[in-house]
Formats: structure tokens, sequence, C-alpha cells
């Protein structure tokens, strides 16, 4: 065999290899709804950047028959390309061949790129399409698993790591992608659980669908496990390249800043009117969030999971920032379990990618009730509190309207190292609200008073005179723990000169081998 035939031989192997399982699996896979392996690879990358590792190797497995089928690559496409021009590996599992499900060299090639992009210092993109282990190759594959847990592991804070569900995920497979910074789901066409219907309703006598146990509107709106619940896969991958234009490559670099057409000095003349006169009336908090932030881009996380507190990413004057805000028109912006774990998650994401933190804060306190404590909103809370108090980037804290009790102090306040702390003139910054306090202070006094005309009068008074006192900005400025009272208005333009301010701050934590986080 002479070098052309050799070379017309690895053109052949290079055709057989691209069209995995064979053109029929392709069009059940197109029949479904679903991208092939190679196609979603080539959407989610620059056009032409693919660089693929790994195209030749098959499975090793000779139980049950196995070795008389055999195809390249065994059922997971892996490498490395660009987005936007920076380098980010991928690898994408492939249903055409034995249903993506895992083996011991499939595995093998998921680690090799993992090492390869902590080496490097690049993110990690996983789309997972699979039926779960090889069970033709027993503890192999469970041990293949376990060696990508390892590294995800090791990748986490290192690296950005985000994980994209376009198909089945059972099982052990669903560990990976839980250990990853953001997961994504596509409706309709994936699930997530650790045991399926079937198992559930022998063990349990519970009979549920797939879609009910485990789609992706169940783990974007009541397990939390999904950052993003798409339509279809081509807006979940729009999502993947959206969310890497707020991260930085690794966590020893910063977020690229890029160049801005929105006014740094915009005013904003509705936020100056945008807060109810009644401290009980509720508001939308995205409203504001969408006024201050660079042409109203704001890149939402977990939008139907906990609605009392909203997280995501944006950028002022072209720099990136997570933003966490309470949201006063879902349970009044109280904080709950929910709440409290999804933005101390988020929290924690921004500061391991050195991303600036902007926390809007308007949140009557915690949840009150024998469920929240019983479900352990002391931890949980704690949480929040630890995200907040550990994070060394940049944080910047607006108080829109009401910052009661503890949760005052959980919501980025300068006792948590918040580094610039402003409040609206309609701030009202106290151990609690007026009622309450009424209650506590002149309980004994208003139990005296029979008359109720006159008793109504006297609580109104009292209640007017703690507000003058307590309910407002001025008594927390007055010790520094807000270091100005802002006009509404010129909101945008204080936090960027805030965050260009305290774009070159450093802070450190004691040395130590890791915290014990309250879990």
């Amino acid at each position: 065999m002479d070098i052309q035939d050799k070379i017309k031989q690895l053109i052949d192997y290079r055709q057989e290899a691209r069209l995995g399982g064979g053109e029929e699996r392709i069009a059940k896979q197109h029949a479904q709804g679903k991208y092939t392996a190679r196609e979603r690879i080539d959407m989610i990358l620059d056009e032409g950047s693919f660089e693929e590792t790994d195209m030749f190797i098959t499975h090793r497995s000779t139980d049950f028959d196995m070795e008389k089928t055999q195809y390249m690559g065994d059922g997971v496409v892996t490498g490395h390309g660009t987005i936007d021009g920076r380098v980010v590996y991928i690898y994408a599992q492939d249903f055409t061949i034995f249903g993506g499900s895992l083996s011991e060299t499939y595995a093998l090639k998921i680690c090799k790129i993992m090492d390869q992009a902590m080496k490097v210092g690049a993110p990690i993109i996983g789309v997972n399409d699979s039926g779960g282990a090889r069970i033709q190759e027993g503890v192999k594959s469970l041990a293949g698993y376990a060696e990508i847990f390892q590294r995800n592991i090791m990748a986490s804070g290192l690296v950005p790591q985000i994980s994209a569900i376009f198909g089945p995920c059972a099982g052990g497979a669903v560990y990976s992608p839980a250990l990853t910074d953001v997961v994504i789901m596509s409706d309709k066409t994936s699930y997530m659980f650790v045991t399926g219907p079937k198992v559930t309703k022998t063990v349990t006598g519970e009979d549920i669908s797939i879609e009910d146990l485990g789609g992706a509107t169940i783990h974007a709106t009541k397990s939390g496990v999904a950052h993003f619940r798409a339509d279809d896969e081509d807006e979940g991958i729009m999502l993947i390249r959206k969310t890497l234009e707020f991260l930085p490559q690794n966590n020893l670099e910063d977020p690229i800043i890029t160049q801005s057409n929105d006014p740094i000095d915009r005013l904003d003349d509705n936020l100056n009117e945008i807060i109810p006169k009644s401290s009980n009336q509720a508001y939308d908090v995205k409203d504001i969030i969408y006024t201050l932030v660079d042409n109203d881009d704001f890149l939402e996380f977990h939008r139907h999971y906990a609605k009392n507190i909203v997280v995501g990413f944006a950028k002022f004057n072209g720099r990136p920032v997570g933003i966490v805000a309470n949201q006063p028109n879902y349970l009044a912006g109280v904080l709950d379990i929910n709440a409290s774990r999804k933005a101390a998650r988020f929290v924690r994401m921004c500061d391991a990618f050195n991303v600036p933190i902007v926390t809007l804060v308007d949140v009557p306190g915690f949840l009150p009730g024998s469920s929240q404590e019983y479900g352990g909103i002391i931890a949980h809370g704690a949480k929040l509190l630890f995200a907040y108090g550990e994070a060394t980037v940049p944080k910047i804290t607006i108080t829109l309207r009401k910052s009661y009790g503890g949760a005052h102090d959980v919501m980025s306040s300068k006792q948590l190292r918040g580094d610039v702390n402003y409040a609206w003139p309609s701030a009202e910054i106290a151990v609690m609200g007026p009622k309450g306090a009424i209650e506590i202070l002149h309980g004994k006094e208003i139990r005296e008073i029979k008359d109720i005309d006159e008793q109504k009068t006297f609580i109104a008074q009292k209640e007017a005179e703690y507000v003058a006192n307590f309910a407002n900005p001025y008594q927390a400025a007055k010790y520094g723990y807000i270091d100005d009272v802002i006009e509404p208005r010129n909101t945008r333009f204080r936090i960027i000169r805030a965050l260009q301010t305290m774009a070159t701050k450093k802070d450190t934590n004691p040395p130590k081998k890791h915290s014990n986080i309250p879990l």
C-alpha cells in the first residue's frame, strides 16, 4: 500500500467515524428533534475551529460478544475549538452509538480533554445525551464515571464548566452536570433523575412520567438543578455562548471588558418614581435591573426557581458583573431556603471567577414558619451569609427600600466586607418594620388604651416616629454603614464609578485547607 492508498484509507476512516452509528440512527435522532453530537459541536463553536481528538478510539470489551460491534469514537466526540476566538474544550455524547452509553475508553476520552483544559486554563463544555453506564462493561463504566466526577471536582473554581442536557441523563451520570457551574436543559427532549419511573414505582408505588420526574421544567422550577430551561437545542446552544461572554477563561484571569455604546452618565428619571409610596406595595426589581445595565441586556439565571430573588449576569460600561436582587414582586422579596441556596451558589460562582457582584436590596426578612425552620432555614440562610463574607471580588450594594433584621446583614452588608454600600432615600434600614417594632416597644401602652380610635391614633403616631427615627438610610449612614445616600436616577453612574475604582481591589482570606460552609 503506497502513501496515496494510506491517505485514502485515512479519509475513509474519518468519514466512517463522522457517521457515528450510521445514517439510520442519525435520521432517528433528527426525528426526535435532536441534533447529532457533531452538529451540536459545530453550532457551539466558531465555524471551522473544532479540532477533534481520539476519533479512532474503540471500546475494549469482549463480554456479551461486544468485540463484534465496534464504532470509531465509541459514543463520544471530544476535542477543542474556540467561542468568540477564545479556546474551549468540549465533549458531546453521541446517542447514535450504543445509545451514548459510557464505556471505559469513552470515559478516558472525556478525562483527557478535561485534564488538558485544566492545564491550559480553558472552559469545559459537556453535552449530555446518553443512556447511562454501558451495562456490558460493568464496574469499568462505573469507574469511568468516578474518574470524570473527580475531574469535575478538581476543575471546580479553576475553569468554568458548562453542562448542556440535550437528551437522557440518568443514574450516576447526573452527578457530573450537578458538579459543574451551569446546567442547561432543553425542554421536552431532555431529562435528569437518579432513579427512573420504573424503579420508582417498584420501590415507592408512585406512578410518574419521565417528564414529571425529571424533565427540564421540573428541574428549572422545583429542584433548581437546571439554571436554564431552553425551548430547544438552538436556544440552549445560544445560552452556552452567551454565558461565556461574562466569564474569564479561568480563575487567574478577569472577565473580558468590551466596548459599550451605552453612556456611563445616562440618567434614568423613572427610577426616582419607581419605588411605591406604600412600603407594602410590590414592584418588579427587574425593571430596575434592565434600566441600570448596558443596553437592557441581562442574562437571568434560575428564572423559574425561587423567584423571590433574582440573579444573573449583565455589564456596566462593558464590564461583566453578577447581579443579586431581592424581588418584591414575589413573596415580598423575603429570603427563604431556596432563595438563599440560589443566591449563595451564584455569589460563589462570581467570586470563583473574578466577577464583581452588584446587590440590590429590598428584603423584609426571612420567611417565618415551621416548614422553613424544619427545612433548615438557619443553615441555608447561613450559606448566603457565608458566600458574601468569603467573597473577595468587588461588592457594590444598593439598598432600594427595606433592609430588615438578619436579612440586612446577609445581603452584602458593610460588615460582610461590602466595598461600596449606597442607599436610595427610600431605604428603610432597621431591626424590623414599624408595625412589628411598635408592638414590641409599646405593646403594654397599647393594651392599656381601651378606646379603639385612641389606640389606632397612638399606634399611627408611634409608627410615624419609628419611621422618622429608624426606617430611613440616615441612621446607617451616620455610623458609616452606608457610604452615601444617592439619587436613584444617578445609580448607573455611581455603580460604574464604584466598579472602576474597585477594579484593582485586593482582599484575602486566612490561609487554610478549605472552609466548612454550612451545606
